[in-house]
């Protein structure tokens, strides 16, 4: 039977050099060696080259090589660092200065929104025919002085004196100026009078009467434009503005009308959204019409504020929104704890302290009926034990026993609990 022998042993042989005569040593290694019964053949492997190093150890060109490839990519991960990080401080800077945009706008906005700014954009546009009565130059004077800006051109309706507001920015459809709803018509005593005869009339034949020119133009605008208010201004320094016998009377006398007709026709303007005010002179017109123009003025100001959801008053904080109460009645000791820690110099270790002797207000009531005198009432919460920050406890006194008993139980809203 055949068998395979694998022969991996160095023989070492010494030999001279006929030339020189200097003995040198020579290695040979014995390869496999195949034996076979009676035959056997000897192979004889090559040398591996001697470097010197061990086989295991990288040569100097390949990790040269590897130590490059690590440096370039250590270098690559260093650049795609710096590179995020500007990239994220870009982003961080951008978003700053569109937030320091927004509130810029923002506190434009609010500026513009002042009466002292709004009014700068209100123009009074003034028809001819309110200046032809004798005095109105008061009125001209006035604006002039105040520094207002004023139109004097032909209105729809006659003897009327409306308002138009610039706009900051222009609305979607291009509008830079909006009409403001209030109109004002400046009239004499024989102006009225003839709109009063023709409201009658009209009474009388339910609105297929004719009219009088300046009351048909008022009713028509009023139709088209039904968010109008007007004011008609009647000078007649005959009758005085806070006595109404003398109105009523000057007006029977003139027209020849009951005072129940007089009222039926104030009735008729009135659901028509024209209220009727009674002047002396044209001090008392110039001060209607710079009343109504600062009142304009603010109201841009009073629609922000009444559209502000929470109350200007009142901080963050987590207690403003107060205790959260659920279906099951969870809460409700959060919130006895609070009502008793709002009253003057109640701590919140003091409020814990009787909200776990009496966990409901309803039986330290109880309790209050159960204790026989008046004093023991007020003295019922004053032993009870509060632990301090520190650890230290004390009493919760008779002082703030009083005040939980006075505030329970008083009936009079005005007591001062102090």
């Amino acid at each position: 039977m055949a068998t395979l022998q694998r022969a991996g042993t160095w023989e070492i042989s010494e030999s001279e050099d006929e030339n020189t005569g200097q003995k040198t040593l020579q290695s040979s290694r014995t390869g496999n060696v195949w034996t076979g019964g009676e035959e056997e053949t000897e192979r004889t492997a090559p040398a591996p080259p001697d470097t010197g190093d061990p086989p295991w150890k990288e040569s100097p060109k390949r990790r040269k090589r590897r130590n490059k490839e690590e440096t370039e990519a250590k270098a690559r991960l260093k650049r795609e660092a710096r590179e995020k990080q500007r990239t994220g401080r870009a982003r961080e800077k951008e978003e700053k200065r569109r937030e320091q945009q927004k509130r810029r706008e923002e506190a434009e906005r609010l500026r513009s929104l002042r009466p002292e700014s709004c009014l700068r954009l209100l123009s009074l546009c003034v028809d001819p025919a309110v200046l032809q009565h004798e005095g109105s130059d008061l009125l001209l004077d006035t604006l002039a002085a105040s520094q207002w800006r004023f139109l004097i051109q032909s209105q729809v309706v006659p003897h009327s004196v409306s308002w138009t507001r610039d706009l900051p920015q222009p609305t979607e459809d291009g509008r830079s100026v909006v009409e403001e709803d209030q109109l004002v018509l400046v009239l004499d005593l024989a102006d009225f009078i003839d709109v009063v005869i023709c409201v009658k009339r009209m009474l009388r034949t339910d609105g297929d009467g004719g009219g009088a020119p300046l009351l048909t133009v008022l009713l028509d605008v009023l139709n088209r434009q039904a968010h109008k208010a007007v004011t008609l201004l009647v000078i007649s320094a005959q009758m005085h503005p806070r006595s109404e016998v003398w109105r009523r009377q000057s007006l029977q006398d003139q027209m020849g009308m009951h005072s129940l007709d007089i009222e039926e026709v104030m009735v008729y303007l009135q659901l028509r959204s024209i209220s009727v005010s009674f002047l002396e002179d044209w001090q008392d017109v110039t001060d209607h019409l710079c009343a109504v123009t600062k009142a304009l003025s603010k109201r841009p100001y009073n629609r922000l504020l009444t559209e502000r959801a929470g109350l200007p008053f009142c901080v963050d904080g987590s207690w403003a929104s107060g205790a959260r109460v659920e279906r099951d009645g969870s809460g409700l000791g959060q919130v006895w704890k609070l009502q008793v820690q709002q009253l003057n110099r109640v701590s919140a270790p003091m409020a814990s302290a009787v909200t776990a002797a009496f966990p409901s207000p309803q039986l330290l009531l109880q309790a209050y009926r159960s204790t026989g005198s008046e004093e023991e009432r007020r003295r019922l919460l004053a032993d009870l034990s509060v632990k301090g920050a520190e650890g230290k406890e004390r009493r919760v006194g008779p002082d703030v026993s009083c005040r939980i008993y006075r505030s329970l139980t008083a009936h009079n809203p005005q007591l001062v609990l102090d």
